[in-house]
């Protein structure tokens, strides 16, 4: 069934609707989509792509492709590429009368592409950063005409510089993600501990989060946040840390501070981010049954946040094995939490623990200690 052309007073909704979506998200994924839609919906084609330069590899790869999972190609390669080495857009009405048409994505999912354009996209400094690529014209007239090249560059200086703004954005998250998760390792590392159990315990309590029914906003958050829950043991004398025999009293008390010395180091922050981290370092040795420590919260009083990594960071110190003691079987760990469960920890969190047990336990096998 073919396509009408688009009214201007149709092109002037789509683009004033895409532009307005593209403005407010700060997720690259999310821009990508929002740009492949606006490409496909403005010159009616079958599928658009976001393709992106991955300088360090290389490659050309988009992540957002209508139809199909990620493709990555040599850069260089492709119309794609000859449009970007050049910087000018193509567009050819039959592709496989085109040497420069790449038809193996075609051999392995099936699909048939006849009618492709190709544009370029810059930044804010005239770089060439990615290109749109449509595929398969709609209308009667089934190939991509100079109007549609017009109105897709539109689109392409457009999303092209905002695309610009969100990765800078996105590549400010990353290095904030970097920092703590490095921050944490040290933390861990002092404790005798490895860089991966706070990679686990984040990824855990990413798990745990998303089961809960938390959006995948305050999931990744935590996720973020979580490797700075022993942070305030940078702050703990060696000979009480990795004492080898039991604690005194006073060394136990001395142990425990290290959740209000890590609360106090990032409760003053502006971030949202380390907001969260401080909740998580003070609140993860609280019990839902008021036992726990620094403050003896109970049941809601507790985060969920803290709640969550309660159940991530006991079930990898349970399952990891270290110089000082075997890792417990499965079997031990699952009734242990069976049996401290409305004890120490939420009931929820531990019913959420069981039911996504097998992606637990994949991360673990994913996130293994070297020896």
């Amino acid at each position: 069934m073919y396509k009408k052309e688009l009214t201007p007073e149709d092109l002037l909704r789509i683009i004033f609707d895409y532009t307005a979506k593209i403005a407010s998200e700060q997720k690259l994924n999310a821009v990508l989509v929002l740009m492949a839609n606006m490409g496909r919906e403005m010159i009616l084609s079958d599928r658009c792509t976001v393709w992106l330069i991955d300088e360090p590899n290389h490659q050309l790869y988009t992540t957002v492709a209508h139809g199909v999972d990620e493709i990555r190609i040599p850069y260089g390669t492709g119309l794609v590429g000859n449009a970007i080495i050049s910087g000018e857009p193509i567009i050819i009405e039959d592709a496989y009368n085109d040497p420069r048409h790449n038809a193996e994505n075609d051999r392995k999912t099936g699909y048939h592409t006849k009618s492709i354009i190709t544009v370029p996209f810059r930044n804010n400094d005239g770089e060439i950063i990615g290109a749109y690529q449509a595929i398969n014209k709609l209308t009667e007239i089934d190939y991509f005409t100079l109007r549609d090249l017009e109105l897709l560059s539109l689109a392409a200086s457009y999303a092209g510089k905002s695309l610009e703004s969100v990765m800078l954005h996105q590549e400010i998250i990353d290095t904030q993600r970097e920092i703590i998760s490095t921050m944490g390792e040290v933390g861990e590392i002092r404790s005798k501990e490895t860089g991966n159990h706070v990679k686990r315990v984040a990824e855990y309590s990413y798990v745990l989060a998303l089961g809960l029914g938390l959006s995948v906003d305050q999931a990744e958050l935590l996720r973020t946040a979580s490797p700075m829950h022993d942070i305030g043991k940078v702050a703990i004398p060696d000979a009480v840390l990795n004492k080898p025999g039991k604690l005194t009293e006073e060394e136990y008390d001395i142990i425990k501070s290290h959740t209000k010395i890590g609360h106090q180091l990032l409760k003053g922050s502006k971030r949202q981010l380390l907001r969260t981290a401080a909740i998580v370092a003070e609140q993860h040795h609280e019990k839902w049954d008021g036992g726990g420590y620094p403050a003896g919260r109970k049941g809601e009083e507790i985060h969920i946040f803290g709640r969550i990594t309660a159940v991530a960071d006991v079930f990898d110190a349970l399952s990891a094995e270290r110089v000082y003691k075997a890792a417990w079987p499965i079997e031990k760990i699952e009734n242990l939490f069976r049996e401290e469960r409305g004890r120490h920890f939420d009931p929820d969190v531990v019913d959420v623990f069981f039911s996504q047990l097998p992606k637990l336990l994949e991360i673990r096998k994913r996130l293994t200690d070297e020896e």
